[in-house]
């Protein structure tokens, strides 16, 4: 639709990274699903996942403020690097906020919770956050090559996060751990790939209206379905 290219070289590490993807998915451990706002609140201030989020942030800024005025229209892990951080956070504040209107339907109300509260604040400014350097990083790169590092980049860490704030690895037998190693590698050979054969320039600004509005419309999209798929 978009009229890009891509290489067989590019197409091998599509696949390999969604076949790498999947053996992840299904050696995933079971998770834990919370019952309460409280809980979650509980479970995201123990001092691991403080840690991870801080180190998240730190991150973060530094690729927004140093790195992406330098290298942002040269390297695309840039930006996705930041949609991909930041994903991780939303998915969590996102699991909290449903567990609330969950709750709240079924007669628990969770509103008078200011936790409640802050999840949503972080929640809406995770997604624009995320919204906002995936555009940048579509309307600068090949979106054939952007795709599929974005999914597996966030992929990875949302279920790096769930594992620090959920500790759903713990008592997980050795095979299962070694297959999502194997899984990880096989995603890892699959970026470096596709990484290795994006387009040397940019693809060409649309000229068309309908080509503009596919670029903002496409990106929301592509987060909604891979938050919810989380």
């Amino acid at each position: 639709m978009l009229r890009e290219r891509l290489q067989l070289l590019g197409v091998v590490g599509c696949i390999l990274c969604i076949v790498g993807s999947v053996v992840i998915v299904i050696h995933a451990p079971q998770e834990h699903m919370p019952t309460s706002i409280q809980e979650i609140w509980i479970l995201a201030i123990q001092p691991a996942f403080v840690i991870y989020v801080a180190a998240t942030i730190s991150i973060v800024a530094a690729l927004m403020f140093h790195y992406e005025p330098r290298y942002g229209q040269t390297n695309m892990l840039i930006y996705l690097g930041i949609c991909s951080l930041i994903g991780a956070l939303t998915v969590v504040s996102i699991k909290a906020i449903g567990i609330a209107i969950k709750l709240t339907l079924e007669g628990i109300s969770q509103i008078a919770y200011p936790q409640t509260w802050f999840f949503l604040a972080v929640a809406v400014i995770c997604v624009i956050t995320q919204l906002n350097y995936l555009n940048r990083a579509l309307d600068t790169f090949n979106a054939a090559i952007v795709s599929p590092l974005y999914y597996v980049m966030f992929t990875t860490l949302t279920i790096i996060a769930s594992a620090i704030m959920f500790k759903d690895w713990a008592g997980q037998d050795a095979s299962s751990i070694v297959s999502e190693i194997c899984g990880f590698i096989t995603v890892l050979s699959g970026t470096i790939l596709l990484h290795l054969t994006r387009e040397q320039e940019p693809a060409n600004p649309p000229v068309k209206m309908v080509r503009n509005t596919n670029k903002i419309i496409e990106p929301v999209l592509r987060l909604i379905l891979l938050n919810l798929s989380q």
